[in-house]
C-alpha cells in the first residue's frame, strides 16, 4: 500500500499526511485533532504563544485526540537587525502604516516592552509536556534540546528549503526532513541562505533532498490533492504536508475572509512579500501588499513588523477588509474544492489510491 511508508511508521500515523502548522494564530486545536484522528499528523503553529499558553494547547489537543500530532516551533524568533531597532526605527515605520491605521479607524501603536516570544522559554515548556512530535523552522535547535527530545520520545521534524539545510538536519539528528518547495504558502523558512536564495521548486527539490539524505523525507508546497501527493512520492517522497487546502477547511483558525479568500478565483494570484511579518512569505495579492511594496525590503525586522501589523490584522477581520489582510496561500490554491477536514483528507487518500492504481495499469 502507498501508505505504508517509513515516514508513517516513524510518526505512528496511518496516512503519512502532514497537516501544515500555521502560524500567526491560523491553526487551531479542531483542525489539529481532526486530522490526527483520521490517521494524519495533524500540526499546530505555536511561535507566537508563551510557554503557558504552549502548555495549554497540549493538553486541549490531548483531549480530543488519542493520535500523534504535532507542535512547531521557530528555532529563530527574532532577525539580527532587531538588535538596532530602537524607537526612532519604530516611528518610522509606524508612519509608513498610519493610511492603513486610519483606514481602519486605529490609533498607531505604542513601542512595547517585547515584540515576541522566546524560543528558549518555548521549548523548554514544550518538552516538558513531551508532544508525540515537535517540528522547528527557521533553523536547528541545538544538540542539548535535540538530546532533550530524544530522551522524552518525541519525534522531531526539521524544515528544509535546500539541500544543503537538508543535510544539515540529518547530521544534527533529526528524525526526519521536510522538504519545503516555493510554491508553499506562508513564510520561507531557510535559514543557511536568504529565502531568495533558496526558492527551490517543490518537485525539483524532492529528488535532491532524497538523494542527499538517508532520513524520511516528506514534501510540502503546491500539494493540495491526491495527484500532488502520488507525484511526491513517485519523486521520492516518504510523505507530504499539506498546508494551504487544510487552511481553507471551516475547522482552522483562519478567518471566514481568508477561507473565502483561499476559495475564490484570486487564490490565482500569489506574490511574496514581507510586507505582514517582515520575512518572505507567499500570501494572495491585495492592496496592502502592492502599496507596501514601494517600500522594497525596506520593511521593519521581524518580529517588528509582525508586531506592528497585528493590530491591522485584527481590525481588517473586524470590518471585513480582506484587502487589508494577510491571506497567506501556495501557488496550488486554485484547486482546492473541499471545505472540512474530512472531506478533504478522505479525497487525498482516495485520489492518491487511483492515482497510483492508474500508473499501475500504464
Amino acid at each position: 500500500m502507498w501508505n505504508d511508508t517509513e515516514a508513517a511508521r516513524l510518526l505512528g500515523i496511518t496516512y503519512p499526511i502532514v497537516q501544515g502548522p500555521f502560524g500567526g494564530g491560523l491553526s487551531s486545536v479542531e483542525l489539529t485533532a481532526a486530522v490526527s484522528n483520521l490517521g494524519g499528523l495533524g500540526s499546530f503553529g505555536a511561535h507566537i504563544f508563551s510557554p503557558v499558553q504552549i502548555r495549554d494547547i497540549v493538553a486541549h489537543i490531548r483531549e480530543r485526540t488519542a493520535s500523534p500530532f504535532a507542535i512547531n516551533l521557530w528555532v529563530d524568533n527574532e532577525d539580527p537587525a532587531m538588535a538596532g531597532f530602537d524607537q526612532a526605527s519604530f516611528e518610522c515605520h509606524v508612519g509608513r502604516l498610519h493610511a492603513h491605521y486610519a483606514a481602519l479607524g486605529l490609533d498607531p501603536p505604542a513601542f512595547p516592552d517585547r515584540f515576541g516570544q522566546n524560543f528558549d522559554e518555548q521549548i523548554e515548556a514544550l518538552i516538558e509536556v513531551a508532544p508525540p512530535v515537535i517540528s522547528f523552522v527557521f533553523g536547528i535547535p541545538s544538540p542539548r534540546i535535540i538530546e532533550a527530545c530524544r530522551s522524552r520520545g518525541i519525534r522531531m521534524i526539521g524544515n528544509a528549503t535546500t539541500v544543503e539545510e537538508a543535510r544539515a538536519i540529518e547530521a544534527a539528528g533529526i528524525d526526519l526532513v521536510l522538504a519545503s518547495g516555493a510554491e508553499a504558502g506562508g513564510h520561507r523558512v531557510s535559514f543557511l541562505e536568504p529565502p531568495e536564495r533558496s526558492l527551490v521548486g517543490t518537485f525539483a527539490l524532492i529528488p535532491q533532498v532524497r538523494d542527499a539524505v538517508r532520513i524520511p523525507v516528506v514534501a510540502a508546497g503546491g500539494i493540495a490533492d491526491g495527484r500532488g501527493v502520488a507525484t511526491a512520492m513517485a519523486l521520492g517522497a516518504d510523505g507530504v504536508q499539506v498546508g494551504t487546502a487544510f487552511l481553507a477547511c471551516s475547522e482552522s483558525g483562519a478567518s471566514s475572509l481568508h477561507r473565502a479568500a483561499l476559495l475564490s478565483d484570486r487564490a490565482r494570484h500569489t506574490t511574496l512579500t514581507r510586507a505582514f511579518s517582515g520575512r518572505l512569505a507567499r500570501a494572495i495579492r491585495n492592496r496592502y501588499s502592492e502599496d507596501m511594496a514601494a517600500y522594497g525590503d525596506d520593511l521593519a525586522p521581524y518580529p517588528a513588523q509582525n508586531w506592528l501589523t497585528n493590530s491591522l490584522r485584527a481590525a481588517a477581520i473586524e470590518r471585513g477588509r480582506d484587502d487589508l489582510l494577510p491571506i497567506y496561500a501556495g501557488q496550488s490554491a486554485a484547486l482546492l474544492r473541499h471545505a472540512t477536514a474530512g472531506a478533504l483528507f478522505d479525497a487525498l487518500i482516495r485520489e492518491t489510491g487511483q492515482a497510483f492504481r492508474t500508473r499501475a495499469v500504464r
